[in-house]
């Protein structure tokens, strides 16, 4: 179809009006992606802080970039979804920006520099030692979504990546006041805000389909495919990196409606690096 990259939602249940949506656990399915595809880049899209220990999140994710032969990227969150969705599989909802700030202390350090002494008031990684290591000696980039400020100078410390997401309102002006805040946490840090990789998450769909659509999901991005990707391509101009889309409707049919989508953008890519190719 033309997908660079494929991202796997980290949920356990998601409750609809039609009644409760399950998923298949994130990162057994990133594993099991990296064991039979070969060139496209695996991502937790993302991995919400509050499920698993942080060190052993760590441990996982060099086991899947080595299984990918460094095609991983671990993306990481503060956590989002109702209580019910914590509460129920036995994890507090409470505290997730406090949680995170000390697992993402402890899942840096580890893949950084290989081994952590930890001690915190939520997680402790006392003399933890990451072995063996990767096929990257700083072990895979680690990216970030935020949205507020708190979750902004995390990114700006510890992220090779800032991940933006949407479910209401897909344009440029939503997020461009999210990369001018990225930009002066970066500054606050002392990090060049050009470092930084910017991805986004929105909601495509390019059958023209665009209900019923979940309870709290906006109008998707659609049209025919020619708009379809004047409108992602202008996510470039405000300097996002990378998009991913959450297709709707969810069906073989949905992504290889995305395929004639992708060759559009292709075309408008060769054009702006004066390039022949794809």
């Amino acid at each position: 179809v033309g997908f660079d990259s494929l991202g796997v939602l980290d949920h356990l249940r998601w409750d609809l009006e039609a009644g409760p949506h399950g998923f298949w656990e994130c990162l057994s399915v990133v594993a099991a992606l990296a064991a039979v595809t070969s060139k496209i880049r695996l991502t937790t899209a993302v991995l919400n802080s509050q499920f698993r220990n942080p060190a052993l999140v760590a441990k996982m994710a060099e086991t899947i970039d080595m299984l990918s032969e460094g095609r991983f990227t671990l993306g990481l969150g503060a956590g989002g979804g109702p209580p019910v969705e914590y509460e129920s599989f036995g994890f507090t909802h409470d505290r997730r920006y406090s949680h995170f700030e000390e697992a993402i202390e402890i899942i840096h350090g580890l893949l950084r520099n290989g081994e952590i002494d930890f001690r915190g008031s939520y997680y402790q990684a006392p003399g933890c030692i990451l072995r063996p290591r990767g096929p990257r000696p700083s072990g895979p980039p680690i990216a970030i979504g935020a949205g507020g400020p708190k979750m902004m100078r995390l990114t700006a410390r510890f992220a090779d990546e800032w991940n933006g997401f949407t479910l209401q309102n897909p344009t440029t002006d939503f997020f461009a006041p999210m990369l001018a805040e990225l930009a002066e946490a970066c500054r606050d840090v002392g990090r060049d805000p050009q470092t930084l990789r910017r991805s986004i998450d929105i909601v495509v769909a390019p059958t023209g389909e665009t209900e019923p659509l979940p309870q709290g999901f906006g109008v998707p991005i659609h049209g025919p495919p020619g708009e379809i990707a004047d409108q992602l391509a202008a996510f470039s101009g405000i300097g996002i990196s990378e998009g991913r889309t959450y297709l709707w409707p969810q069906s073989i049919d949905t992504i290889e409606a995305m395929a004639p989508v992708l060759a559009e953008l292709a075309t408008t890519s060769a054009r702006a690096t004066g390039s022949s190719g794809t």
